[in-house]
């Protein structure tokens, strides 16, 4: 879900309902399947990329890969077919979307080896995960806009805070093997460090609907973003609780769909 909610949040910006809702709903269709299949395929070369890490780490070390479950043969072979899946759904698409589809492969596949160089690998998670949302604006417009980049902008703070909170989780083993993150990095500050992350999220959610000129529900809907991040999220998250700090980033999936509520009803 937090794959398939930037691509929803692109394509509800971008659509223009009058149009009528055939084609909206099938868009969002095929960027669920495609959601699906790619976080799937992804994940397979995350652990594939992480089995040795994951042997050391308790929550990790009974993931099937790391355990020798399944090998590394067969993994390469299920990532490959999801893959070719995504292929059929990204077709249905424009050739702006198809091509940006395929720069962002990359991104995908390269994003599990950051944790070794960088303490910012959820930056670039950020970048990867949030993608989906300059799709959901090219597949309506066969182009991108200032618009589409200022909320994805914002987007990449928002997957760098909850991923930040995700991190928690494991961070004593993550020290202990060397793999780097921001909840290693400010770890002495980690509330200050989410208040900036979620505050430029805020900032740059408001001005894209500046931009579209969305109407006064969407301002009065936004104060909803800012209990969410400032409330539910910062305030409550404690570094030390991992099951509140997973409770905390689980929540994001239904801050996904109140993102997209919100945008609904700004155009409508």
């Amino acid at each position: 879900m937090l794959l398939f909610w930037p691509c929803i949040w692109g394509l509800t910006i971008a659509y223009d309902f009058q149009d009528g809702l055939e084609k909206y709903f099938f868009y969002v269709f095929l960027f669920f399947l495609g959601s699906v299949l790619m976080r799937s395929a992804g994940c397979i070369v995350n652990d594939i990329a992480d089995r040795d890490f994951d042997k050391n780490v308790y929550r990790t070390k009974n993931r099937p890969i790391a355990s020798g479950k399944i090998s590394i043969k067969v993994a390469i072979i299920y990532s490959a077919i999801l893959c070719l899946l995504a292929f059929f759904v990204l077709i249905n698409f424009n050739m702006m979307t198809i091509i940006l589809a395929f720069a962002s492969m990359p991104l995908a596949f390269t994003y599990p080896l950051m944790k070794r160089f960088t303490y910012w690998p959820q930056l670039f998670l950020g970048i990867t995960f949030n993608y989906g949302l300059l799709l959901g604006w090219t597949s309506i417009y066969g182009n991108l806009s200032i618009e589409a980049f200022i909320f994805y902008f914002g987007a990449i703070f928002w997957t760098l805070g909850y991923d930040t909170i995700y991190g928690f989780q494991d961070i004593e083993d993550d020290e202990i093997i060397g793999v780097k993150s921001t909840s290693i990095k400010f770890k002495n500050n980690p509330k200050k460090f989410l208040l900036a992350c979620y505050l430029v999220f805020i900032f740059c959610f408001l001005i894209m609907g500046m931009y579209l000129k969305l109407n006064n529900y969407f301002l009065m809907g936004s104060i909803l973003i800012v209990l969410h991040m400032l409330l539910f999220q910062i305030y409550r998250f404690d570094k030390n609780d991992k099951e509140k700090c997973l409770s905390i980033f689980k929540s994001n999936s239904n801050f996904g769909l109140i993102i997209f509520l919100i945008i609904l009803i700004g155009k409508i």
